[in-house]
């Protein structure tokens, strides 16, 4: 009975150790949640806004050669950037961005896949472990994989100029994005988004009442050609450093998240185990004297 005692307080011990660390977790989660989550907040109206001018820029440019992020042109060759945290530890957030990429290489870059013509670009550490192991014999771009150390616009900006830079020469006809997006601590979505070309918002529609985008007719001062030299890139890089951001803050949301449930799985199996403990103790007490009083009667008799 005391072997069975001691392997039950070594659980116990065990547990409750487990039980700090993933508190201790959580709660450098939240803090570091804190931060990622006002600068996601902060970004994302003045991203989307800006995307949408984009998007209505270019659809009204009507083959100007500054409209060269516009041009839809046949897939041949593609690059896929794939956004995941470096460390695990939080749920299936990881695991979703991966198999979101994953959808939109086998439905929308079947033929390019099948060719090896896809670039993998990732920023880090998961996305690169999971992705290498099922698309071997691939180009794999590690250079950016651990931007996540700093998430400034100037050190997130050659990566999406070297995406864009790639589109403009003719390296890749298409770049897709991978990231998690952000809602709050408990809800982040995969998403796989269009990076280039740049979707075009489509006419309002007046004969069959369609909800469509109206495109909107924007005056250029000094000149379009000079503005969109230096507009069309900035808006990019912004929207590219969005999905930095949010993913960022989707990885502590969803740590804090794990880390949480986890504390609490914890205390619930402390509680049973202790009952476990208690169960066993009384048992060998009630044993012990069990045999003290048949001692004592044994000796009487």
């Amino acid at each position: 009975m005391s072997g069975k005692l001691k392997e039950v307080r070594e659980r116990i011990s065990s547990v409750n150790s487990t039980r700090q660390i993933t508190n201790a977790m959580k709660m450098v989660s939240a803090a570091k949640l804190r931060k990622a989550q006002q600068a996601i907040t902060d970004m994302r109206p003045y991203a989307n806004k800006l995307q949408e001018i984009l998007s209505n820029i270019l659809s009204n440019l009507e083959g100007d050669a500054s409209s060269a992020f516009g041009v839809e042109r046949p897939v041949n060759r593609a690059a896929v950037v794939v956004i995941t945290s470096n460390r695990g530890l939080c749920g299936a957030f990881n695991t979703n961005v991966v198999k979101a990429a994953v959808k939109i290489v086998e439905e929308k870059l079947a033929d390019v896949i099948k060719a090896k013509e896809v670039t993998f670009y990732f920023v880090g550490k998961k996305g690169y472990d999971a992705m290498k192991k099922r698309y071997k014999g691939h180009k794999m771009v590690n250079d950016y994989i651990n931007l996540f150390s700093d998430l400034s616009f100037d050190n997130v900006s050659p990566l999406s100029q070297e995406l864009m830079n790639g589109f403009i020469s003719g390296d890749y006809d298409a770049v897709y994005a991978c990231y998690g997006s952000f809602k709050n601590a408990a809800v982040q979505y995969p998403q796989a988004v269009q990076f280039l070309p740049v979707e075009n918002i489509e006419t309002e529609d007046a004969t069959n009442g369609s909800e469509k985008a109206f495109k909107a007719d924007y005056i250029f001062e000094p000149s379009k050609e000079q503005i969109l030299e230096q507009l069309i890139p900035n808006i990019l890089q912004t929207s590219f450093h969005k999905f930095l951001l949010d993913t960022n803050a989707s990885e502590h949301g969803a740590r804090m998240t794990a880390m949480d449930k986890a504390t609490e799985n914890a205390g619930e199996l402390l509680k049973d185990l202790k009952i476990t403990y208690n169960k066993a103790r009384q048992e060998a007490i009630t044993k012990e004297i069990l045999e003290i009083v048949g001692g004592a009667a044994a000796l009487e008799g």
